[in-house]
């Protein structure tokens, strides 16, 4: 029983030492060591983009219209009450649209069509650096109900506009984690790093914290999380001494 347990033990070592090796031998291929360096880094958003858009509809377009900038004033002075600057405030063009009513005979068979009145848009644009703000303002703009504007408010959008100096700073983390790899690949494999023979950049993801978002080939680029984090991956090819 002895000589077994020792047998098996043996085999155990070298079993051991093949799959080590085999793992070096991996990234080695002739005479180079190829490896991938990750670089990450959270992140708070610095700015905020949030857009709405109200309507009016009428048969007499004149009137549309005027209903259409009294809710453009209400909306304007609900902004700017609370505290967002004009110049942060856009109002893009009008959009006008014809809007017309099918008519069908009582057996169900079309018979053309009837006007049924203009339709009007608009919609209405805030870009800021206060995004606390704006946030509170985006889930308070239904207190325009009570002054009679219905306003389709969208999500936030988050972004952030440091955004090159960071990818600098990912570029380099993700460099000097491939190089820590390659020289531990190195001195694992009995050998020492040698030059740098090529480098190659991966794609550049931002995904939201404790989201569940996937990494694509092209690239995350999330809006939707105040706070992201960003990632790269650098593949870097040495020469072994």
């Amino acid at each position: 029983m002895k000589i077994n347990a020792i047998i098996i033990g043996i085999a155990v070592i070298i079993s051991s030492f093949i799959l080590g090796k085999s793992y070096v031998e991996r990234s080695k291929v002739d005479g180079q060591i190829q490896v991938t360096g990750l670089g990450e880094a959270d992140f708070t958003s610095d700015l905020i983009v949030w857009d709405g858009r109200f309507g009016a509809q009428n048969f007499d377009l004149k009137q549309a219209y005027s209903e259409l900038e009294s809710d453009k004033q209400i909306i304007k002075s609900y902004l700017t009450s609370k505290g967002i600057d004009d110049e942060n405030i856009v109002f893009n063009a009008v959009q006008t649209n014809e809007r017309f009513k099918r008519k069908y005979s009582p057996n169900g068979e079309y018979m053309g069509e009837d006007f049924a009145g203009f339709e009007l848009y608009q919609s209405v644009q805030i870009e800021s650096n206060e995004v606390e703000k704006i946030e509170k303002v985006s889930r308070e703009i239904t207190e325009l109900l009570n002054k009679g504007v219905q306003l389709y408010s969208e999500p936030p959008r988050y972004y952030y506009t440091k955004l090159a100096d960071l990818k600098i700073e990912m570029i380099s983390k993700a460099t000097e984690d491939a190089r820590t790899r390659a020289e531990k690949i190195a001195e694992n494999s009995g050998g020492k790093l040698g030059d740098l023979e090529s480098a190659k950049m991966g794609v550049f993801q931002i995904t939201g914290q404790n989201s569940k978002e996937d990494y694509s080939w092209g690239g995350t680029f999330n809006t939707a999380s105040k706070d992201k984090t960003a990632s790269i991956t650098m593949k870097l090819v040495y020469k072994v001494k």
